[in-house]
């Protein structure tokens, strides 16, 4: 299997290298050359070894397909390493939850943060470990989070031989308790960095440090954003595992709704409907940073600034320019880099927008790739956690409601999945306000707010970011 650059850059790669890589050297993102077909008889195969073998090797079956240059019995064994009942709290790893007739949750959240970003970094975590270890190399991994990626890397990477993580974050803009979970953390090879700014600047100073091929080659710069593609390939499992819970045989079709802010998580959907697992509709769920859901509507793609980004109670989604949404367009425009590169590389950098409404390409969005959207606010947020407690006795977290609000809004006539994105102890102001009480909170973050905490706060600069990594490397 080779990867391509959804800029056109005529180089291909295998796994291994773009693992440990992150952007392509022509500032794309890495795609396959082509995605692995599904057939009925492979669909029925994965439904019996989930059904008798669980999601680890569910997820080895997978994996494999995108994956020849780790032998098999060592790629078999890093996924029976990292999906356990005792990371993920279940056997089941993902269990679907019925909340109402037509609408079901995939339980995501139950690994060592709390949030869906554990299901693919646990991996990561390991396979990086074990491809820095075959090649006897350090990796220095620059990351950006809106609130859930960074504590799941860090959790993930923490004492792995041969790691750094360096980690961006909005200051002041995640919830106390996402704040808590990174900047509580002692070890030594974690490193956070509080940014003066919004998401979007922070993932602006990973993509210039990614750009920047000189400091990155010399201080061997990785990323794990969900830019990084074996990170969307490991989310692609879960929406295989939750199709094979949600259905009997494989006539039967089913759509996923997806709270989303940087694109990955439903770009990992796309990517197994591409395969030919049975999915409808896959429903993009933004809150008020609504840069998706104008594009899927509209044909426009428009990001803002930092001035009109939002502060939202669904913060790990307040983003307005989406890193993944660049392999999607590649594919909506029938794999043409070069077009993707002016589009993204001169009307997103240069104009700040653009716009698809009169291409005949963007009806096939929807038509031929099953994308549609909605939006959720704040008052719709309080009101559905309100709802879905009360009536069903689950309380789910801000961004969860966002999915479950747009999800009740498409009226779909298929078994409509809600990817959960957290436990809604990571945004317990809101649920507070929504209740009238504080949800229930995991023994082992009791007192989590109060622990020391090692941050360092910058101004968004991308050459005092380069500083700081320089002279921590260059220190050890």
């Amino acid at each position: 299997m080779l990867y391509l650059s959804t800029r056109g850059h005529p180089e291909r790669k295998r796994f291994c290298d773009i693992l440990l890589e992150g952007l392509a050297p022509d500032g794309g993102l890495y795609l396959p050359e082509s995605y692995p077909q599904i057939d009925d008889a492979q669909l029925s195969e994965l439904r019996r070894v989930y059904h008798e073998q669980g999601y680890a090797e569910l997820a080895f079956r997978i994996l494999s397909l995108y994956i020849d240059d780790i032998p098999a019995d060592d790629l078999r064994a890093l996924c029976a390493k990292t999906y356990t009942a005792e990371v993920f709290g279940t056997g089941e790893i993902v269990p679907l939850r019925h909340v109402e007739d037509g609408l079901w949750l995939e339980a995501l959240s139950n690994g060592p943060t709390l949030a869906f970003k554990d299901m693919a970094m646990q991996l990561l975590g390991n396979l990086f470990e074990y491809e820095l270890a075959s090649r006897g190399e350090t990796l220095n991994i620059l990351g950006a989070t809106s609130g859930d990626t960074g504590s799941a890397a860090e959790y993930a990477m923490r004492g792995k031989k041969g790691v750094r993580v360096f980690m961006t974050s909005p200051h002041g803009r995640m919830s106390p308790f996402q704040q808590a979970q990174m900047f509580s953390l002692q070890d030594e090879n974690i490193h956070n960095i509080a940014i003066d700014g919004v998401f979007d600047d922070c993932q602006d100073i990973v993509k210039a440090v990614s750009n920047d091929h000189a400091f990155k080659a010399r201080y061997k710069i990785g990323t794990v954003n969900s830019i990084n593609w074996a990170r969307l390939l490991a989310q692609v499992v879960y929406y295989f595992a939750g199709y094979l819970q949600a259905t009997e045989s494989n006539d039967q079709k089913v759509s996923f709704c997806v709270p989303s802010g940087n694109f990955g998580n439903v770009c990992a959907g796309h990517v197994a409907r591409q395969m030919g697992l049975p999915i409808e509709k896959l429903v993009v769920a933004t809150n008020e940073n609504d840069v998706l859901d104008e594009f899927f509507r509209t044909g426009i793609y428009r990001v803002r600034g930092s001035a009109n980004t939002y502060e939202t109670s669904s913060p790990s989604m307040d983003i307005s320019k989406a890193s993944n949404f660049e392999r999607f367009v590649f594919d909506l425009l029938g794999r043409d880099g070069e077009r993707t590169r002016q589009l993204f590389n001169e009307g997103v950098a240069r104009d700040g927008f653009f716009d698809l409404s009169a291409d005949p390409l963007f009806a096939e969005a929807a038509g031929r790739y099953g994308f549609v959207s909605g939006k959720s606010t704040h008052a719709d947020r309080l009101a559905t956690i309100r709802d879905v407690a009360e009536r069903f006795g689950m309380v789910i977290d801000t961004h969860t409601a966002d999915g479950v609000k747009v999800a009740r809004d498409q009226h779909s006539t298929v078994p409509m999945i809600v990817l959960e994105t957290a436990l809604p102890i990571k945004f317990a102001e809101t649920i507070q306000e929504a209740l009238g009480r504080l949800p229930d909170r995991p023994a082992k973050f009791v007192g989590i707010e109060d622990l020391p905490k090692r941050v360092q706060r910058m101004p968004a600069d991308v050459e005092q970011v380069k500083a700081y990594i320089a002279q921590h490397c260059d220190a050890a």
